[in-house]
């Protein structure tokens, strides 16, 4: 457990419009129920959520620095969370365009001293391109695997979840809606971010 004394900590979530609450009637997205569990005193936790709809991995690492050091400051523990988009296969950018793009963005960041919490892609409702974002998710998780960064599967658990292609299947825009923003929630929840901001969960 952190001490009263811990510095102040901000986060900056990027990636693509699946990090905003588009789709989902409660207005929450999963990053809104995300930030509901998280203690926000002690130390306190700034979360700032920064979408661009559509973005592929190269545009992302093309801002996700001028986005940061708008946000940081030289006295709070400064975190950076990529929420990686499943953009890029329908884009024509390759897995290995794509990894080297996570992988500058990582390098930098370790360089700077900036702890670093990643979510795969998701799934998509084309199911035809769910191969090549299967091989994606795959290669982004090496990447944080070899650097010792965690990371999120959100694919392997969502990609046959009933709820989950139904919900995209009717969706006019595509996006999860209150379920699926829940499931990545609790898939976020679950796998590390407690541990990453080494803080205990809120008890309701």
């Amino acid at each position: 457990m952190l001490s009263s004394t811990a510095a102040d900590i901000r986060i900056v979530i990027i990636g693509d419009q699946i990090i905003g609450a588009s789709g989902d009637s409660k207005g929450m997205g999963w990053v809104g129920r995300v930030t509901a569990r998280t203690p926000a005193s002690n130390p306190r936790i700034d979360i700032f959520a920064l979408p661009v709809p559509e973005e592929t991995s190269a545009q992302l690492a093309e801002r996700w620095k001028s986005e940061m050091q708008l946000r940081f400051s030289p006295t709070t523990d400064n975190r950076l969370v990529i929420a990686l988009s499943n953009n890029d296969p329908a884009n024509g950018i390759t897995v290995s365009r794509s990894r080297l793009n996570l992988a500058n963005i990582l390098d930098d960041c370790r360089r700077s001293g900036v702890k670093v919490f990643l979510v795969g892609p998701v799934p998509h409702r084309n199911r035809k391109l769910n191969a090549e974002i299967e091989h994606l998710a795959a290669g982004f998780e090496d990447v944080a695997s070899r650097r010792g960064i965690p990371f999120v599967d959100c694919f392997r658990p969502l990609v046959d979840h009933e709820g989950w292609k139904n919900e995209l299947a009717s969706a006019s825009n595509g996006l999860p809606g209150q379920l699926g923003h829940g499931l990545i929630a609790w898939l976020v929840l679950n796998r590390g971010w407690f541990s990453w901001l080494e803080i205990e969960e809120a008890t309701d």
